[in-house]
């Protein structure tokens, strides 16, 4: 993670606060504040209450997200599944190096205790990978939860309902045991977005994350849990997750923008917190452009994958700019095409997809003005749309809130498409805005 830092700030892409900030509040305040303004990373000098440097929105960027998995803005989705389908390059995804003897043992409240949002039920960990192993086979795993913080020997966490985890989780309890499972908060960027992979059961996020670095991850024994972790990861917290025992939780701002209320939720006792010399703590603040921007990124490669295996000419997918959407650049080879692709993409991912768009290939899709322009200037809108109810949405929508989905055809009519290219400005694309102004204007 700090060579990625540093290869952001060359670029002039970190914004740094020097004046100290509260984590209560103002700290996510000011993350949206920069993450309103552009797409930079924003590193916090001075955080109260803690002597670590905090670092939030390194993957709030696309065009960042491509560039760790050695891929271009309309080249995601390939070059993701080009990594995933692969066989690894090498005979392992990881090799063993001793603990380091320059890590720093601490307490969890020596951490920033953040609270981002107002009706939050305390301080939370958002961006913590958890880390455990599956208890009949040995197989890794990595996943996000929110983690409350109660007090240095406990959390409270949620788990979910469809996480491998909490498939793990289950049977040990069935066992009347504890699962063991680490933290791991300030990753490797590979780390980060194999955490966001969704491969099947029985494999491994590690070896996602080992294709995207391109070579073994460097794994060190953790001191109090029979678990080795990323080496270079920049906090760990160790412990378990207690069997047959459910504390509340929240109620907590979740991504949706919405709060999820209080309830019973599963206890992880800390056992051991260590960090490198001189720690980055990241902060990931959610439903905020750093958690929506991987999340939109791999279920775009997914849907992309499944509607590919289905319609001929799919070019790209984007999910901005948010994940209940599924937009689809096609090159269009016969008439209803476009639509083939539409009833494609509402089977691709169950939970998503409330709103599905396919554009012609000269339409941004990363771009929303540009699709909604494509949709209101090629065609009627009566005919172009589709709804189709009662599909169920969530699985825990309990109130029909997101059943249903909206199939906009936005690609210009079938044979017609010579009346609907687009105007252009000859040399628009090469101007350069600062061979032209004065400076300051």
């Amino acid at each position: 993670m700090r060579d990625f830092i540093q290869r952001i700030r060359h670029r002039g892409q970190l914004a740094v606060v020097e004046r100290s900030v509260d984590p209560k509040f103002e700290l996510a305040a000011v993350t949206k504040a920069v993450q309103k303004a552009g797409e930079k990373a924003v590193l916090f000098e001075q955080v109260a209450g803690s002597d670590m440097t905090v670092v939030s929105n390194l993957y709030g960027s696309h065009a960042r997200l491509c560039e760790i998995i050695g891929g271009t803005r309309n080249t995601f989705c390939q070059r993701w599944w080009s990594l995933m389908d692969s066989p690894l390059p090498f005979a392992s995804a990881s090799v063993n190096v001793a603990f380091p003897q320059d890590r720093i043992s601490g307490r969890l409240s020596d951490l920033p205790a953040i609270t981002y949002h107002g009706e939050d039920g305390g301080s939370y960990i958002t961006s913590a990978i958890f880390l455990a192993r599956e208890p009949d086979t040995g197989v890794p795993n990595l996943s996000f939860h929110r983690s409350m913080f109660i007090d240095d020997g406990e959390l409270r966490i949620r788990l979910g309902t469809r996480h491998d985890l909490t498939r793990y989780q289950a049977k040990a309890e069935a066992r009347n045991e504890p699962l063991e499972a680490a933290l791991l908060i300030g990753t490797p960027p590979e780390v980060f977005l194999g955490a966001c992979a969704s491969p099947p059961y029985d494999v491994s996020e590690l070896d996602m994350a080992a294709k995207i670095a391109g070579q073994p991850l460097p794994m060190m024994p953790c001191r109090s849990i029979a678990l080795d972790v990323p080496a270079a990861t920049e906090i760990v917290v160790e412990g378990r997750i207690l069997p047959n025992v459910r504390r509340p939780e929240g109620p907590f701002g979740e991504f949706m923008g919405y709060y999820v209320p209080v309830s019973d939720n599963h206890v992880f006792e800390v056992l051991d917190v260590h960090w490198r010399l001189e720690p980055l703590y990241h902060a990931l603040l959610c439903g905020s452009p750093e958690d929506l921007r991987p999340l939109e990124a791999v279920t775009a490669a997914r849907i992309y994958k499944h509607v590919s295996n289905l319609v001929p000419g799919v070019l790209d997918v984007s999910c901005r700019p948010n994940v209940m959407i599924t937009i689809i650049r096609l090159r269009k080879q016969y008439e209803g095409h476009g639509r083939h692709a539409l009833l494609s993409a509402v089977g691709a991912h169950l939970d998503y997809n409330k709103v599905c768009i396919v554009v012609d290939e000269d339409v941004d899709i990363y771009n929303l003005d540009e699709v909604m322009w494509a949709f209101m200037t090629r065609g009627r809108a009566d005919t172009r749309a589709t709804i189709i109810p009662d599909v169920p949405g969530f699985y825990r929508d309990l109130h029909k809130d997101h059943w249903g989905r909206l199939l906009l055809d936005a690609t210009s009519p079938w044979g017609r498409e010579s009346e609907f290219v687009r105007k252009r400005v000859p040399g628009e694309e090469s101007i350069r805005l600062e061979d032209y102004l004065r400076a300051g204007t």
